[in-house]
C-alpha cells in the first residue's frame, strides 16, 4: 500500500471513530467540518469523497497537492506529510520497535530557528515485551552525553516520556507515570502556549477550552521573530495581524486569544515584521 493510500485510509479511520455517519458523503461532510473549524483548513467535502472513491473504494492513484497531505497528515497529529511517510507503522508490525520524538531543550519551535527535532529509533533488545530493555543508538555513544542524551535519560528516570507502538499517541507534554498531559479536559493558553488543566481551572480568569490533542502539542507562539527568515520560515510558520501588530506561530490552526484563523506566512510579513523588522515583547 502506498502511502498516500496510507494516508486517506487513516484518516477516514479516524473520522470514523468521531463520527455518527458511516457513509463516505457522511464522513466527508463530518471530516471537512472539522478541519475548518478545529484546524483552519479548508476543504470541500467533493474533493475528500473523490479520495475515498480513488483510494478506499477503488485502486487509483490521483494527484493531492503537498500542502493536502500535510494537512491531513497533521489531523492525525504528525508534523506534515514527510514525517508520516517516514514513521507510519502498520499495527501489528514492527512491534519490538518503539519511536520516541524528543525537543531539543523541549524547544518545539527551535526547527524553525535552526535546531532540528530529534527522532530516537528505540530497539527492544529482548523479545519479551514485559522485559524492557533498550539499545542505544550508536551516535550517541559516539558523540557523547549531551542535552538531547541527558534529557532522554531524565524523561526515562522522571517517567515524562510515554512509549507506545500507537503513532496517534503522539508525545506531548506528560503530566506523571505514563500520562499524557492531553488526557486531561481542558486547556488554556499561557502567554506563548497551552497548559493542560482539570475542572478546577473553569472558574478562574483565564479562558479554559476543552482540550484539543492536536493544538496542545503543535500550536506554540514565536517569541523570538526577530529569528525568522524567508529562508527557515516559509510553510513552516503561520502568522496573525492585528491592528497592525503581527504575532508568528508553529502551527496552523486559530489564534487562541481572537479566534482568527491562521495564515500561511508570505515573504511580504517576513521582510516587514520578522528578522531585522521584528517587533520583541518584553
Amino acid at each position: 500500500m502506498s502511502k498516500k493510500k496510507l494516508l486517506i485510509h487513516e484518516v477516514f479511520k479516524r473520522i470514523r471513530k468521531n463520527s455518527e455517519k458511516n457513509t463516505k458523503g457522511g464522513l466527508s461532510s463530518d471530516l471537512s467540518s472539522y478541519l475548518d473549524e478545529k484546524l483552519g483548513f479548508i476543504i470541500s467535502k467533493r474533493t475528500l469523497i473523490r479520495y475515498y472513491e480513488a483510494y478506499i473504494e477503488g485502486d487509483e492513484d490521483i494527484d493531492i497537492e503537498l500542502y493536502i497531505l500535510n494537512r491531513l497528515s497533521q489531523y492525525l497529529e504528525f508534523d506534515d506529510y514527510e514525517d508520516f511517510s517516514t514513521t507510519i507503522e502498520k499495527e501489528g508490525e514492527n512491534a519490538s520497535t518503539t519511536t520516541v520524538k524528543i525537543g531539543v531543550d523541549n524547544e518545539e519551535v527551535s526547527s524553525v530557528n535552526g535546531i532540528p527535532n530529534v527522532s530516537v529509533i528505540i530497539n527492544n533488545s529482548n523479545s519479551n515485551k514485559n522485559d524492557q530493555h533498550f539499545k542505544m543508538p550508536e551516535f550517541i555513544k559516539q558523540n557523547g552525553l549531551g542535552v538531547l542524551e541527558m534529557t532522554f535519560v531524565l524523561f526515562l528516570v522522571t517517567g515524562g516520556v510515554v512509549f507506545s507502538n500507537n503513532k496517534n499517541s503522539r508525545l506531548g507534554i506528560t503530566s506523571g507515570w505514563g500520562s499524557p498531559a492531553t488526557d486531561k479536559p481542558y486547556m488554556y493558553w499561557d502567554k506563548d502556549r497551552y497548559m493542560a488543566t482539570d475542572s478546577s481551572s473553569l472558574h478562574s480568569r483565564v479562558e479554559v477550552v476543552p482540550m484539543s490533542d492536536f493544538a496542545f502539542i503543535n500550536l506554540k507562539k514565536i517569541t523570538r521573530p526577530d529569528t525568522l527568515t524567508v529562508e527557515n520560515a516559509m510553510k513552516k510558520v503561520w502568522y496573525n495581524k492585528s491592528n497592525n501588530h503581527v504575532e508568528f506561530f508553529t502551527s496552523f490552526g486559530k489564534h487562541p486569544e481572537n479566534g482568527k484563523a491562521l495564515k500561511d506566512v508570505s515573504e511580504h510579513i517576513l521582510e516587514n515584521y520578522a528578522g531585522l523588522n521584528a517587533e520583541l515583547e518584553e
